[in-house]
């Protein structure tokens, strides 16, 4: 059957309806998307200037943070105009558009998240092997697959969304294009979608997160014979990875492994794995991340002597 829309524009409600708070929202989700950019920029950097960073898990990494620059500019830069603008509108084409990056790279990021885990698994249980097991050619793999992975996701899921009719009902109780606030204004039986959303994105999230826990309990489990140096370092960058990973997955699994219902509580708990978690990433690795910050004080150190050898 031909799908029958008479609807170009969407228009969101937003966070807020009130003027004074959609300025503080303004000039505080500026900052939240400044420090996104920058703190993941200089992983980026760090990754990339220095060769003693050039292993395993911090090419994992860096696809990380690059994965959180794209993730949160999917959404963050609309919210925030939406916050000085009167009318808070996006075109058909571009909720379409927004969706399907929006679900690109979060999908994308939970894969390259559980490729992660399976590398630090790799490395503390598996030490001799580790070099064979994660070499050049095999990460290349993984992080393809995880890329792969996640576009197939997001065209399934953007898909069966769009497929359906929007008769008339425009406004979207939310600040971005997803699944579920969108699948309300479908003038159809959404049962059926309802079901292949929650198989497509809830069971990825949690069999994602059950496998990130199956492994640190191993993990756990292994360390009871490595020394107490070992324990620590290993405890150090499992614990930065786990958090990451907690604060991630637990947002996705409470939105998306459930049918079409909306809670109040949905913007703010989207805020955060939008936004908020972007935002810590790069300060809990770098801040917990030994090797992070010694690059990070190598690469400053160089400049000031680069400055100093200019002014001499």
């Amino acid at each position: 059957m031909e799908v029958v829309n008479n609807v170009t524009e969407f228009i969101f409600l937003g966070l807020s309806q009130d003027p004074g708070t959609q300025l503080i929202l303004f000039a505080l989700f500026l900052l939240f998307y400044t420090v996104i950019l920058g703190g993941n920029l200089l992983i980026l950097l760090m990754v990339f200037s220095d060769p003693r960073l050039h292993t395993p898990m911090y090419f994992f990494l860096s696809n990380s943070s690059f994965v959180d620059i794209a993730y949160s500019s999917a959404t963050a830069p609309k919210m925030i105009a939406d916050f000085v603008s009167e009318e808070k509108i996006i075109s058909y084409w571009g909720c379409v558009t927004q969706m399907f990056t929006f679900h690109f790279f979060g999908c994308a990021e939970i894969f390259v998240l559980t490729v992660m885990a399976f590398d630090r698994y790799a490395a503390i249980c598996q030490p001799l092997r580790y070099p064979s097991v994660m070499g050049t050619t095999a990460c290349t793999v993984l992080a393809s697959l995880s890329w792969l992975g996640a576009l197939a996701h997001s065209f399934v899921q953007t898909l069966l969304t769009f497929q359906l009719p929007f008769c008339s009902s425009q406004i979207i109780d939310h600040y971005f294009c997803d699944v579920h606030p969108v699948l309300k204004l479908a003038c159809a039986d959404t049962a059926l979608v309802n079901m292949l959303v929650v198989a497509n994105s809830g069971l990825i999230s949690l069999g994602c997160f059950l496998i990130l826990l199956a492994s640190y309990t191993v993990i756990l489990f292994s360390l009871r014979k490595q020394s107490a140096e070992g324990r620590r370092k290993a405890l150090s960058t499992c614990g930065s990875h786990f958090t990451v990973v907690t604060f991630f997955f637990v947002p996705c699994i409470f939105i998306y492994l459930r049918p079409s219902t909306t809670f109040p509580l949905d913007k703010a708990v989207s805020v955060f794995y939008t936004t908020i978690t972007p935002m810590l990433n790069p300060l809990i690795y770098t801040l917990r991340n030994k090797d992070v910050k010694n690059a990070m004080n190598r690469v400053w150190n160089h400049k000031v002597s680069l400055k100093e050898k200019q002014k001499a």
